[in-house]
């Protein structure tokens, strides 16, 4: 019975940049889709976080994300400036809490539409099998180097 090839060569290459090619690959097809809406990858991302979470703390928006705090402040700023979403004082004065507008809401759902779009065409070009399976082997990975994480 023959062995499958993949399961017992060794790696070979770096992985850290075999992932970035990958990942700017795909970011680019999205944008491709999404900039019609005005929206960056990144901002469609965060205004889509934001609508399902908000209101939230930027520390548990950070964390849900996997983002360092300084990004996401970062991140916020244009989507602030667009009035998509709102920084307003939390339960204290030192707390804040980020919420989606009217605005941010109807520009999530445009960017939904062409984001929904992006990823039929991805999956016609990929393949759904080799998307799921994509999908299934990022998931095993991050939860494995997240178990890491907490051995350090």
């Amino acid at each position: 019975m023959p062995t499958d090839p993949v399961a017992v060569a060794a790696p070979q290459g770096c992985t850290n940049l075999k992932l970035r090619q990958l990942s700017r690959a795909v970011t680019r097809h999205y944008d491709a889709y999404v900039a019609p809406t005005g929206l960056k990858n990144t901002q469609y991302s965060l205004l889509s976080h934001v609508v399902k979470l908000g209101p939230i703390r930027p520390s548990d928006l950070a964390t849900w994300m996997r983002l360092d705090a300084s990004t996401l402040t970062r991140n916020l700023q244009p989507l602030i400036a667009q009035g998509w979403v709102t920084l307003s004082p939390g339960e204290d004065a030192r707390s804040r809490l980020v919420e989606a507008t009217d605005g941010g809401r109807a520009k999530r759902a445009e960017g939904q539409r062409a984001w929904k779009q992006a990823q039929l065409a991805l999956n016609d070009r990929l393949g759904p099998p080799q998307v799921a399976a994509l999908h299934a082997l990022l998931d095993d990975c991050l939860q494995r180097l997240d178990a890491g994480d907490d051995d350090e």
